[in-house]
């Protein structure tokens, strides 16, 4: 009958309170220090989400300037390659034995080919080596396949369309004939010495 007691002498009941609540009451800077390294701990992960979101966008922004005229550099390809066409179609006569008009056409398109040519190297638009590289299908698109003994397999031996990137990005993939029949691109086993 304590309760009894305690509420004939006037004395309130202990009522059990939070740890919390007592480390306050009892140790105000304790409680400051705890806000403290919370707020620390928060301020610390906003400073962290800020700088990744900056280098996320520095990225984006990077790619966006070498990236944005790839559309437009592919449609380029198109004109370029008109132009390489015309050019292939003109029989060698009429380049060397042509009239003067004739000749100043040839010029006039070999000179627009090679100003194309080289706007797209200035913006990043680079021809993709293929002939006597090893196939690669992220930059190649094999035609057809050519048999050829002397050339290791899964050579490049013939390029029928060049192919351009931007950057590390494939515009077109360059169009080729590969070897098919001889020795695979993988190095020859080393002999193993038998005598030991």
């Amino acid at each position: 009958m304590m309760s009894d007691e305690n509420a004939a002498s006037g004395e309130t009941p202990e009522v059990e309170t939070p740890v919390e609540e007592t480390i306050e009451s009892i140790d105000p800077t304790a409680a400051l220090r705890v806000e403290n390294s919370e707020l620390k701990d928060r301020v610390l992960r906003t400073v962290a989400e800020m700088e990744n979101l900056r280098k996320r966008t520095e990225r984006e922004v990077s790619d966006t300037r070498t990236y944005a005229i790839a559309g437009f550099a592919r449609d380029m390809l198109s004109a370029t390659d008109a132009l390489s066409r015309a050019l292939m179609m003109l029989p060698a006569e009429a380049r060397e034995s042509g009239d003067a008009t004739t000749k100043t056409l040839i010029e006039g398109i070999e000179l627009a080919e090679r100003e194309m040519q080289r706007l797209l190297a200035k913006h990043g638009v680079k021809p993709i080596e293929a002939q006597g590289e090893k196939f690669d299908p992220h930059k190649h698109q094999a035609m057809f396949e050519v048999p050829d003994a002397s050339k290791p397999e899964g050579t490049v031996v013939q390029v029928v369309q060049a192919g351009f990137a931007i950057g590390d990005r494939i515009l077109r993939p360059a169009m080729v004939g590969v070897a098919k029949g001889g020795p695979s691109h993988a190095p020859a086993d080393e002999a193993v010495d038998k005598s030991v």
